[in-house]
């Protein structure tokens, strides 16, 4: 059984699977000491029993250790065997106790591959959905699916779960689908999906709409980051009334054209895409061109940070749910060290001040009521 006064309350409902004879070490103990051997830079089980054993002295303040630290097969298979689905839905429920979504916040929806998780060269890999409240600089929650291809049937379930009342929802081309629509509408959020060539018919209305129907607002925006300048052109056509079907898509109410140019600071290179998406907003052209563009901070906030500074994409963990479930540690992680940042120094070196010092990973679990002032 869980401690009720555990530290990380937060998962104080998640059920102990081992049977209780065998018990050495509370799961909270477990837990604990995981989540902040990730904080402070382990990537795999080893590394977190020797952050343990490194820190049992301040480890000994919030928890009970009589059989001192577990061993790394201890928090292999104790995490291994939680049920994935209970560890989210506390993740979920703790997310949503710290954080208020605003209105016209983007929520991002986006699927990553995890491309270590693989058995044995099977080709088999985890692929975890995710969705990523922007504003808050949040992961709200995940669920895994076994391709790409499944995304449809999470994204639906993925955002049941989640509170997202005027909140637009920014979805990439898989999650384009009538249903998933309507679940957003359902959800009390609006939406902007990529339209691309999984809805060929619609796609091609749509294009071809922008030929002769002018758009009722337009917007272009520049930028440069990553030795990379780029102009984006949006166009916003709200007159629906040559789109056939549109009655079939649940709350549409525009259509836009996204026209990027992208040039290579370093080499010159040149390279130009156009991108349509459906929209339930009926917003002018600037607002729609910055929320697409906001989108994609769950490629750079999230995705990348993780591949980076937590090596998530190169992490080997094939035991049963040990990918799921240590991906989750890391997101949490995460989530704690970008809302507990005092400096401007990456997540890697805010990693690192943790491991260092143990006052500074006290304020940062303070700070998101992982341990209680």
């Amino acid at each position: 059984m869980t401690n009720p006064n555990s530290p990380i309350d937060f998962f104080s409902s998640i059920s102990d699977p081992r049977v209780e004879r065998t018990q050495k070490h509370s799961l909270d103990s477990i837990l604990f000491i995981s989540l902040c051997a990730v904080i402070c830079g382990a990537e795999g089980w080893n590394e977190i029993e020797d952050y343990g054993n490194a820190k049992i002295d301040w480890l000994e303040k919030f928890l009970h250790l009589p059989n001192g630290i577990p061993s790394h097969d201890t928090f292999n298979r104790v995490i291994s065997m939680l049920d994935p689905k209970e560890l989210n839905g506390s993740f979920v429920a703790w997310t949503k106790s710290i954080a208020e979504l605003t209105d016209g916040e983007v929520v991002a929806i986006d699927g990553k591959c995890m491309r270590g998780s693989s058995d044995d060269g099977s080709g088999t890999y985890t692929h975890l959905v995710s969705a990523w409240a922007s504003a808050n600089n949040l992961l709200l929650a995940q669920e895994k699916v076994a391709g790409k291809s499944n995304e449809i049937t999470a994204i639906p379930r993925l955002l049941r779960i989640l509170e997202l009342k005027n909140c637009i929802v920014t979805i990439d081309a898989m999650g384009c689908q009538r249903e998933i629509a309507k679940t957003i509408i359902e959800r009390g959020a609006d939406y902007i999906l990529a339209l691309k060539g999984n809805q060929p018919e619609m796609l091609d209305r749509v294009s071809r709409s922008f030929t002769y129907i002018k758009p009722s607002s337009e917007h272009t925006m520049d930028g440069k980051a990553h030795g990379r300048e780029e102009t984006r052109a949006c166009s916003v056509i709200t007159n629906l009334d040559n789109i056939i079907d549109r009655d079939r898509w649940p709350g549409l109410k525009s259509i836009v054209r996204i026209e990027s140019r992208t040039r290579d600071v370093k080499s010159g290179q040149i390279h130009k895409e156009t991108r349509y998406y459906l929209s339930s907003l009926e917003a002018d052209a600037q607002y729609i061109n910055h929320s697409i563009r906001t989108h994609w901070s769950v490629e750079n906030q999230l995705h990348w940070t993780l591949d980076v500074a937590f090596g998530d994409d190169a992490s080997r963990k094939q035991k049963d749910n040990a990918a799921q479930n240590f991906s989750l540690l890391n997101r949490i992680g995460l989530n704690i060290i970008k809302n507990a940042k005092v400096s401007s120094m990456g997540v890697k070196g805010h990693r690192k001040k943790a491991g260092w010092d143990n006052d500074y990973l006290l304020y940062a679990l303070k700070s998101f009521d992982v341990v209680k002032n």
